[in-house]
């Protein structure tokens, strides 16, 4: 017989076997690994529009009426988008508990999402 080169049909099943264990293996990983990420992304995000909420406090007095005049006043870019949702229209307000007094406002933010974090708290309270 000839030396052929090249590989059997059986090598070529086993080396796809041990393709697909790994990655079965390394899925829950990535997965896990994503939520990070966005919780990472989240836990910015809402430090920064705090942040700055309070800043605009201090400057002017009050709080802002929505979280376009932060970006009209230069106080941030652009209103980021809720990583969970994707959007950043879906941002939840919490005016201040004497909003009356205080002239309405904003005086925290949450993320619109009713997914629950890694931790168990879900991420519209944090």
């Amino acid at each position: 017989m000839m030396n052929r080169k090249g590989y059997t049909l059986i090598e070529l099943v086993i080396v796809m076997a041990i393709i697909a264990i790994l990655a079965t293996i390394a899925q829950p990983n990535y997965e896990r690994s994503r939520i990070k990420a966005k919780e990472t992304s989240l836990q910015r995000s809402l430090f920064i529009f705090r942040d700055v909420i309070d800043q605009f406090y201090a400057d002017h007095g009050l709080y802002p009426e929505n979280l376009n005049e932060l970006c009209d006043k230069k106080y941030i870019r652009a209103v980021p988008k809720d990583p969970f949702t994707g959007s950043a229209d879906t941002w939840i307000i919490i005016p201040p508990e004497d909003a009356e007094e205080e002239g309405g406002g904003i005086y925290d933010v949450h993320s619109g999402s009713d997914k629950v974090s890694l931790s168990g708290v879900p991420y519209n309270e944090w």
